[in-house]
């Protein structure tokens, strides 16, 4: 089969990565008929997505998301991340209580939000920004401190959980499908899903990467998602399957503009709502 289609063709290589180790340049020209430039041109995408990791003659499935560090995970789709981050403000009510998950993804937004909410949050980045903005209020969950997602962790921030209410809940995910959302470690995936739990409305956060990635914890259906925010080099296919799951899909422009609806990327400032 011929990958003409550029989406189509990565997704090819993440899977051949996936189930083999590693995907050599060459071999996958010949095999999608195009040329090993094309290819390589794929490769080094993908690697500045955290996909694949680059190595002599092609690309090799990364390490396990739980072994990679806070900070090489943040720099990775740096400018899908911010449009996401951009594109996610204005669906955090005024004067709202949320909550807001350890990803990078949900990191990008916290910079951005706007005055007058309460910050519930296990996230170490998010606490550092927020404790420097007198207009939030901030609630800080404690826990054992988990060095690889920059958070605190295990029964006593679920503990802490269980005793509030928030209105909005922003989650980040390893990895998202027809299956369900994942995150890459159990730890993760419980404060994740605790969130989820004791929220009014539910705001996941992805990077079109995710979109084609896998990890081993799921802790949230696809339907339980209120809004799901993707930046626009998500392709038609996976745009369709959001949009036949989720309530609400936005597309973030990776620019500075404003996010648009999936079925129609070219109106400003609307958002696509399913029935």
């Amino acid at each position: 089969m011929r990958y003409t289609q550029a989406p189509e063709r990565r997704r090819e290589l993440l899977r051949r990565a996936a189930e083999a180790g590693y995907v050599s340049s060459t071999d996958a020209a010949a095999e999608l008929g195009v040329s090993e430039m094309t290819i390589r041109r794929d490769l080094r995408q993908l690697a500045a997505q955290g996909l694949v990791n680059r190595v002599a003659g092609g690309a090799s499935a990364p390490v396990p998301a739980y072994g990679v560090p806070f900070e090489q995970r943040r720099d990775a789709a740096t400018a899908e991340k911010e449009a996401v981050g951009r594109a996610a403000v204005p669906l955090v009510p005024a004067g709202a209580v949320v909550a807001l998950d350890a990803g990078t993804t949900v990191a990008a937004l916290a910079a951005r939000l706007p005055g007058g909410l309460t910050v519930v949050t296990h996230s170490v980045p998010v606490i550092l920004a927020c404790t420097g903005r007198e207009d939030l209020e901030l609630i800080s969950l404690g826990g054992a401190y988990h060095r690889a997602t920059r958070s605190f962790t295990g029964p006593i921030t679920r503990g802490s959980l269980e005793d509030l209410a928030v209105d909005v809940a922003v989650l980040s995910a390893t990895a998202a499908g027809p299956t369900g959302v994942y995150s890459a470690n159990a730890a993760d995936a419980e404060i994740k899903r605790a969130m989820a739990r004791i929220a009014r409305r539910v705001v996941l956060l992805l990077d079109h990467g995710k979109l084609a990635a896998h990890a081993p914890m799921r802790f949230l259906d696809l339907a339980a998602v209120d809004t799901v925010v993707v930046d626009a080099g998500t392709d038609t296919d996976q745009l369709a399957l959001l949009r036949a799951t989720c309530r609400e899909v936005v597309v973030a422009p990776l620019d500075a503009g404003t996010a648009v609806p999936a079925s129609r990327p070219a109106a400003p400032a609307t958002r696509e709502v399913g029935t």
